[in-house]
């Protein structure tokens, strides 16, 4: 079976905001189920999305909120794989999205990264599904080099030593 990261947005308009983090997923090779469900508008239906995932082999979850940022809660709440919340700046500046998903109560935890960026949170799950994939490790790896050439190429045609 093959390892999956279930991604969900509440909303179409949450879409945009994963664009990069599914390229991170994409060029890293890592297969991902995208589903558009509120929370609060269907959590019955989110249950089922969430049974969908784990049997097709979901080993870490992303979720997209903003405003009350309840989705990546709810998710975590109905499974053991960990969840990663993508705070949205949908109004405060994302405060109140990034607040809504790091406190959780004790017990359902979710990891957290900054506002709007989706990179992390694949480049996070990535890692997650590393500690048991050699083959997303070498990927991860090598991606990991080309940053670091890229960023070293950027110092050196600025004058930098």
């Amino acid at each position: 079976m093959d390892r999956i990261v279930g991604v969900f947005a509440g909303s179409k308009s949450d879409i945009p905001r994963l664009e990069k983090g599914l390229g991170i997923l994409d060029e890293l090779g890592i297969s991902y189920r995208l589903t558009i469900c509120s929370a609060h508008r269907d959590p019955e239906r989110l249950r089922e999305s969430v049974k969908v995932c784990e049997k097709e082999g979901a080993v870490v979850y992303i979720a997209v909120a903003g405003l009350a940022a309840h989705l990546p809660g709810v998710i975590a709440s109905m499974t053991i794989k960990p969840v990663i919340g993508v705070p949205i700046d949908a109004a405060l500046g994302g405060l109140d999205s990034l607040l809504s998903i790091v406190q959780m109560p004790p017990g359902v935890p979710v990891a957290a990264v900054g506002v709007d960026n989706s990179r992390n949170a694949a480049l996070l799950a990535a890692e997650i599904i590393a500690t048991s994939d050699g083959n997303v490790a070498e990927k991860l790896s090598l991606f990991r080099e080309k940053a670091r050439d890229s960023a070293r190429a950027d110092n050196q045609a600025q004058g930098g030593s």
